[in-house]
């Protein structure tokens, strides 16, 4: 089954029968458990053909468990990848063009238009593939673009004290843990009760250091209150994602981990709500933080979104800026031949189960983001108007042009950061008790 296994490399004398083989594991977990009713023709697909082929039904058949609108996929047969891809000018625009037209299918009821419709033709709002393969468990994402901390400081004005801290994306909690210890310990010392978080430039990355973050800011009043809920489709949740048992699970070194007396794999996971229910633990000294401000733009996605989600039921949290990314959703990596595929799999809910947030979250005051700002300067747009609003110089309504902060600068529009960059990955699949 090497076309599966994260390490290896296609094996032609496996490829015949990694699909027949699937409908045998399938076939044979049946016979131990009621699982939720699968067509036959989701599952099979024909056992002989070439490399690109298996790849476009492995996409494909993976998307039948893992997407999370695989409810309205239709099934293999109808579907017909190899029919419908086979002319594509190149090998991964084939896989990419898949991709595209499975994330079309389910459509947001409040708009009659996909979930996944973007402003890019042929490109997914969420979905996407890569070259190069995932490691440490299948969950980890390409490129997380920026450093985690790219500015702080603390600002007085008149009797308050008012801490700024810009976030350019949040990489892996190994590496950006120190540098956000040190950041939030140091303003920890003033006590301040406002928070300015920039987070204009960040469009995600890893889930954990986002909801690290979020318990730096935290009171630990919060203990054991509900942060966040990820919620994966039924048959995750069930435990009939068959096809997963071809994906190892494996360590945060890429190293394999034993389950029940064999190696793990990420069929081997709670998928289930409760089993993916965070909860805050609080982090850092910092306890006086009551009202929240944060600076978003079109980029301001995935995981980002999540920490504002997160912090909106128990803090003030006002939003200056313009209109976020809109992204609710999370996924984790799958290995394909030599591709890494990041399908949506998992909505996020904060700890009031609000997660509509498809289109973006609306500002409480709209400033036209300046080109090339000097962060945590505080005649810099945005901080200038959410230092106004702390002050009550200005009042706070959603959709309302903040006009007298507005600057005539030449700014040039704010485009979708790279694909890599865009993405809330789960690192932290736990397995089943």
């Amino acid at each position: 089954m090497k076309i599966y296994n994260t390490g290896c490399t296609y094996d032609y004398k496996f490829i015949k029968g990694i699909l027949f083989l699937f409908l045998i594991v399938a076939y044979t977990s049946c016979k131990k458990d009621k699982p939720i009713e699968i067509d036959k023709e989701e599952i099979v697909s024909p056992t002989t053909g070439t490399r690109t082929e298996f790849t476009l039904d492995s996409i494909f058949l993976y998307a039948k468990q893992v997407y999370l609108w695989n409810d309205v996929l239709p099934g293999y047969s109808t579907f017909k990848p190899r029919e419908k891809y086979g002319n594509a000018q190149s090998e991964i625009s084939a896989f990419r063009n898949e991709i595209f037209d499975i994330s079309q299918f389910k459509l947001n009821q409040a708009t009659g238009k996909p979930f996944e419709i973007s402003n890019y033709n042929g490109v997914p709002k969420y979905s996407y593939l890569q070259i190069g393969r995932t490691s440490g468990g299948g969950n980890r994402a390409g490129v997380i673009s920026g450093e985690a901390v790219l500015a702080k400081r603390l600002i007085r004005s008149d009797d308050k004290v008012i801490a700024y801290v810009a976030l350019g994306s949040f990489p892996s909690l190994s590496t950006a843990k120190t540098k956000l210890d040190q950041v939030f310990d140091e303003i920890a010392t003033d006590k301040p009760k406002y928070l300015v978080l920039d987070l204009r430039s960040n469009g995600g990355g890893f889930v954990g250091t986002a909801e690290y973050v979020a318990n730096l800011i935290a009171p630990s009043t919060l203990n054991g209150k509900v942060m966040y809920s990820e919620q994966f489709n039924q048959i995750l949740q069930s435990g009939k994602g068959t096809i997963l048992r071809h994906q190892p699970y494996l360590d945060e070194n890429g190293k394999t981990v034993m389950y029940n007396g064999r190696s793990a794999t990420l069929a081997d996971v709670d998928y289930t709500e409760s089993g993916n229910t965070y909860k805050f633990n609080k982090k850092g000294s910092l306890e006086s933080i009551q009202d929240v401000y944060i600076i978003v733009s079109g980029q301001t996605a995935s995981a980002s979104e999540l920490l504002i989600s997160c912090l909106k039921p128990y803090f003030n949290v006002k939003l200056i800026g313009e209109k976020t990314y809109g992204k609710p959703v999370g996924f984790f990596g799958i290995n394909i031949d030599q591709y890494s595929v990041y399908l949506s799999s998992f909505l996020i809910k904060n700890a009031k189960g609000w997660l509509n947030y498809f289109n973006g979250m609306e500002p409480d005051l709209n400033v036209t983001m300046p080109n090339n700002p000097t962060l945590g300067d505080t005649e810099e747009a945005c901080l200038k108007a959410a230092v106004a609003a702390i002050d009550g110089k200005i009042q706070l309504q959603p959709k309302k042009s903040a006009s007298i902060l507005r600057l005539n600068l030449n700014r040039i529009p704010l485009a979708l950061i790279d694909k890599d960059s865009i993405g809330m990955i789960e690192n932290r699949l736990k397995l089943k008790h």
